[in-house]
């Protein structure tokens, strides 16, 4: 089986966006006007395709990252099977609380349109987003939408890219007008006006510029022609010597720019009144990168510790990154997977580097949202879902088991909220744990674990509105009914100083004994340090824990080295203060002793632990709290009011802004003060102030909170 499409005429990118941005309505525009439906959904009638699920049509949010693949033949050219092109789109999430499904689809897209509220224009979730996209390295378009609500303004929106985000970013429209009064764009490249018109404003008409925004456009297509010629040098000195140069020349230039993330150009429009959707398209397949303008993948070889790397081809060996799993009503488990190289075939299998298995792939489907297209056989640079695989995770590598390749895996954040949560029934006891194991195994960022004391179950995840979803998920699709406790902070604890501790376990049974003797040393860890720049005896790094063993000649055999640290490693889990995780912790073994008959893996175990115990309570342990970044959006006669009251939660207020007629400010404060707060906020503003919430950081709580924490734990 051939591919039906060549790759350079594949586009994978996603839409992303601060919630309310617009972005479902973009996704919306997007499926009617490549032909994948015939009816728009909107968003406020419940009715769209990508947001499928129940909660998200009854919120009017985007809760999961629904991956659509459409057919796009650009405006300008004649419609026919050459010219057409693949699109493989996901539509994420905005609301902060799933950040995890914006930070695993740019995982595996090569571009992305980032949309913005016309009014509004950069808000903290573009911000966050546009971090992750950096992170990743993937090509943008931006889409200032919604330029038709009043209070909009392009120019404003504009600035705030470039002061919030990125100065590469460039004008490549303007609008005609703004508010009721916007009718179209003007494109600076080709210098032409474009109106829709017709039903959804389906047919693109290019006409000539209005004589009242000649001018203004002439000299801002001037300042595009620079910042394109910029990037090469022939193409400026031809410039400079006042050549025209050829609109085509222009944009194979500006294609190289927008894909080294040199440029990131800037469309206008309206999603919801049909202007403007079409070129933003045509962009995608002018300048974002197909799947053979990306640099190859890099890995390592699990046989050899090795770097490897693959490129985008259908003749190298398979390798293919699971990024999602999604349970699905009619068909099971499903797995989303990005190939980057090679070939799979449905009834093949497939083996997973990470975990060392093999799984027999039984059906695969490339997805329209909630609908499904079965395909036999996915190729180098496609995106499509598995059926039934039972062991592969979020981030695992699916491979061909002769050619191994374990790829970089997707880095997802902390939780830092957490419940209590039990089954009402005896039933509902059963059907529980298994709904959590479904759920945890869908969502990396929700997190599962018992209270060691009560035995009660505690579930964690990134906010109050991503647990409540959880709740009623496991409702609606497991018929668990659960009571839930009230949202807790997720406390860690840490220390502040350098500390040595000394445990000699010795214990005598009557027959063989028990005897384990450590010396440690902890120190705060350096979060600077390379993990290539670690001692070589360093046995183990993650972003919270380093052991070393500098024990020389034997001191301790080696057998109990491991378990020393896994001593370790269990006191960190149960903390140390006031039970909370420790993190952030360099630990050192540099002496002890052992018994030839009485030494155990055990005794050097509990020795380990005990001896970290006693090294935290003398290097001035301290309580982290998670400290949010909050903005809160509001008539100016309020500001008074919200900048005391946030005073009063122990906030640091960072600065206050203007956004249009209403005034911004921006703090950061310490979650456990958060909760409530936007019903707080309705009350205190005539509910005209709305407030978005992300995490930022830990931070040390102050001694007299944490007294009151330790004492609550008690």
């Amino acid at each position: 089986m051939e591919r039906d499409y060549p790759l350079e005429k594949v586009r994978n990118f996603g839409i992303i966006a601060h919630i309310d941005a617009g972005k479902t309505t973009t996704s919306e525009r997007i499926l009617f006007y490549t032909g994948m439906t015939h009816k728009i959904g909107e968003v406020h009638e419940g009715e769209t395709v990508t947001d499928w699920m129940e909660q998200e049509r009854e919120r009017g949010i985007t809760i999961t990252a629904a991956a659509i693949t459409c057919f796009w033949n650009k405006t300008d050219v004649k419609k026919a099977h050459e010219n057409m092109y693949r699109f493989n789109i996901i539509d994420t999430p905005g609301h902060i609380d799933f950040t995890v499904e914006v930070k695993r689809s740019l995982r595996v897209l090569d571009g992305a349109v980032v949309v913005f509220d016309g009014v509004a224009g950069v808000e903290p979730q573009s911000e966050t987003n546009w971090r992750y996209a950096d992170e990743a390295k993937v090509p943008r378009i931006c889409f200032i939408n919604k330029l038709d609500r009043t209070g909009a303004s392009f120019e404003r929106s504009y600035a705030s890219i470039l002061d919030r985000l990125n100065t590469k970013a460039v004008r490549m429209q303007i609008p005609m007008g703004l508010e009721d009064e916007f009718e179209g764009v003007i494109d600076l490249l080709k210098m032409k006006a474009f109106k829709f018109a017709g039903e959804m404003g389906i047919n693109v008409v290019e006409e000539e510029i209005p004589e009242k925004y000649k001018a203004e456009a002439t000299k801002l297509r001037a300042e595009l022609i620079e910042r394109i010629v910029e990037n090469d040098e022939v193409l400026m000195n031809d410039y400079l010597e006042g050549k025209e140069i050829p609109l085509d020349v222009l944009k194979k230039t500006l294609r190289k720019a927008v894909i080294a993330n040199e440029i990131f150009p800037v469309y206008a429009g309206s999603a919801l009144k049909n202007k403007g959707v079409q070129l933003v398209l045509d962009a995608v397949v002018d300048y974002c990168p197909s799947p053979l303008d990306i640099p190859a993948v890099h890995g390592i070889d699990p046989r050899t510790d090795e770097a490897i790397e693959r490129h985008p081809s259908d003749k190298e060996p398979f390798a293919a990154l699971a990024f999602k799993l999604q349970a699905d009503p009619f068909v099971g488990q499903l797995t989303f997977f990005r190939v980057y190289s090679g070939t799979v075939e449905a009834g093949s299998y497939v083996y997973n580097a990470t975990t060392g298995d093999k799984e027999r792939v039984g059906r695969m489907v490339r997805l329209q949202a909630d609908s499904r297209e079965e395909v036999k056989k996915v190729f180098a640079g496609e995106i499509a879902a598995m059926v039934g695989l039972k062991n592969t995770k979020t981030s695992h590598t699916l491979c061909d088991e002769a050619n191994p390749i374990i790829l970089e895996e997707i880095k997802f954040p902390e939780p830092v909220i957490s419940l209590r949560i039990e089954p009402k029934t005896k039933a509902d006891q059963e059907r529980m744990g298994m709904a959590l194991k479904k759920l945890a195994d869908e969502d990396p960022t929700f997190r599962i674990s018992t209270d060691e004391e009560t035995m009660e179950t505690i579930i964690s995840g990134m906010g109050e509105l991503h647990l409540e979803i959880l709740v009623d998920r496991m409702k609606r699709e497991f018929n668990v009914e659960a009571n839930v406790g009230k949202p807790q902070v997720a406390y860690k604890e840490t220390i502040t100083r350098e500390a040595e501790a000394e445990c000699k376990y010795i214990k005598q049974t009557g027959g063989r004994g028990q005897y384990g003797h450590v010396k440690i040393r902890i120190k705060p860890i350096d979060k600077t340090i390379a993990i290539e720049d670690l001692p070589k005896q360093t046995k183990r790094r993650d972003d919270h824990f380093e052991f070393t063993n500098s024990i020389k000649g034997g001191v301790i055999p080696q057998e109990f080295i491991a378990p020393v640290e896994k001593g370790i490693i269990e006191a960190m889990d149960r903390g140390v203060q006031a039970g909370y995780k420790v993190v952030d912790i360099s630990a050192e073994l540099y002496d002890g002793s052992f018994h030839d008959v009485d030494s155990s893996e055990i005794a050097f175990k509990i020795a380990g632990s005990q001896a970290f115990q006693d090294a935290v309570k003398k290097a001035g342990p301290v309580i982290l709290e998670p400290i949010m970044k909050v903005e809160i959006v509001m008539p100016e006669q309020f500001m008074g009011d919200v900048a005391g009251n946030l005073s009063s939660k122990r906030a640091q207020i960072e600065g206050m802004g203007e956004r249009g007629m209403m005034k911004v400010l921006t703090a950061q404060v310490p979650l456990s003060e958060m909760f409530g707060y936007t019903t707080s906020l309705r009350s205190m503003t005539e509910g005209r102030a709305s407030s978005t919430m992300e995490f930022d950081h830990y931070d040390i709580v102050p001694s007299s909170v944490a007294a009151g924490i330790i004492e609550a734990r008690k």
